[in-house]
């Protein structure tokens, strides 16, 4: 094969395209936004002060794809810093995040024989009275952190993710997502890609021995192959030959696919720093049981944002908001957390930000979480048609690192060396 189309320029799509040009393949890339990163979405420094993100933010664990990109860009990791603190019992205190029972957690889960979704198996385990704090705890990270339904999410996935070895240090990249992904569409560029934005793909066909990627706006491109690196949600949308598309289907029904909103919030000071009497400076992350309950700082820098995440379940109830009432959805809740009267956050109130990732033409949702059926299901889609249609991305990332720009980037990788290898 010489000539690859592949749809979608975000994370896996820019690493399968780079993999493959590098090889000296023929690749062109057809973006539907006017951007490239998907997901990943810088956002103007002006705005908040620095290069804010409006979706992936944080290099998590070992990340050793993350990092080797990040060092041929020479982009360095920013450290995180300072303390968890926690409203959740009505007073903001530092957060110990000792959970009763969690030593019973854990052994519990190494034991599992049989996968089953995470709310049966704490029913199954933990479902007594005495236990109703654990349950609460597990099921606010399963909803919160992996964006998922534990109604769904599969319990074998947790505890891979859970207990997976932590071998790097947590942060950021300096300069922001977005410049990774500006090196890596350079890096293409200079291997002799092709990259088209504002090109929404609306079928794949088969055209001889090859394929016909069409669009929206009625281009086509003939090629020998297709990488299809959209999230699971357009993957639907787009009209495929029947075999691929019943396969697709079936396997995207059991791969799971949450939503977040994520609220950025810049004030003319740093108005939690001194709060209440206490000393709040060094505030990274504050847990509480507001509507948006999860909020953070760009700390060690002293950017006078706040930072908030409503994910899961808990995202799809406010899909219908606009941004203006995700806005004040965000005021509100910290004006709970902090006992402060809404006006107040109003008046200082610089700049803000509500992305809701449910309601993205483009994605429809924010990452990929496992189910019980998940494996297979990844497998499935990983399998050729005919040779002629791939799909990559991190909903097919099989370690414990899902949902991540990790996943997505060695998605992407794994995705073109086996192609290269006839695999």
């Amino acid at each position: 094969m010489a000539h690859f189309v592949v749809v979608g320029a975000g994370a896996a799509g820019l690493m399968a395209g780079h993999e493959l040009a590098r090889a000296g393949r023929r690749v062109t890339l057809l973006e539907a936004r006017e951007r490239c990163g998907g997901r990943i979405d810088p956002l103007p420094a002006a705005e908040f002060g620095y290069p804010a993100e409006g979706g992936a933010e944080f290099v998590h664990g070992a990340a050793p794809l993350t990092r080797a990109l990040m060092r041929d860009a020479g982009l360095p990791l920013a450290p995180r810093g300072g303390r968890r603190w926690s409203a959740r019992t009505g007073t903001l205190l530092p957060d110990t995040s000792a959970v009763p029972g969690e030593l019973r957690f854990y052994d519990a889960l190494l034991r599992l024989k049989h996968d089953l979704p995470i709310a049966e198996f704490l029913e199954t385990h933990f479902g007594g009275p005495a236990d109703a704090e654990l349950r609460r705890s597990i099921t606010r990270t399963v909803e919160g952190y992996d964006a998922a339904d534990p109604r769904r999410a599969s319990t074998f996935a947790i505890r891979d993710e859970w207990l997976a070895r932590d071998d790097g240090e947590h942060g950021r990249v300096a300069g922001g997502y977005g410049a990774l992904i500006a090196h890596l569409a350079a890096e293409i560029g200079r291997h002799g890609a092709t990259l088209h934005l504002g090109a929404a793909v609306a079928a794949i066909e088969e055209a001889g021995s090859g394929i016909t990627a069409r669009c929206r706006d009625g281009s086509a491109v003939v090629a020998d192959a297709a990488i299809l690196a959209v999230p699971l949600p357009i993957l639907s949308d787009i009209a495929l030959p029947v075999a691929a598309r019943e396969r697709a289907l079936a396997a995207v029904a059991d791969i799971g696919f949450g939503n977040v909103v994520k609220f950025l919030l810049r004030f003319r000071t740093r108005w939690w720093a001194e709060h209440g009497g206490r000393n709040l400076s060094d505030l990274a992350f504050l847990l509480s049981d507001a509507p948006v309950p999860t909020w953070w700082t760009q700390h060690p820098a002293d950017h006078p944002v706040l930072t908030g995440w409503l994910a899961g379940p808990r995202a799809d109830r406010v899909v219908p908001l606009d941004e203006a009432g995700l806005i004040e959805l965000g005021l509100t809740s910290l004006a709970e957390i902090f006992a402060l009267p809404p006006e107040r956050l109003r008046h200082d109130l610089v700049a803000a930000r509500a992305i809701n990732w449910g309601r993205d033409p483009w994605a429809r949702g924010a990452y990929s979480y496992a189910t019980p059926a998940t494996r297979a299901a990844q497998a499935l889609l990983r399998r050729p048609d005919g040779g002629h249609i791939f799909v990559c991305g991190e909903a097919l990332y099989a370690g414990p690192d899902m949902g991540t720009v990790e996943a997505a980037l060695a998605s992407g990788r794994d995705t073109a060396r086996d192609i290269l290898a006839g695999r």
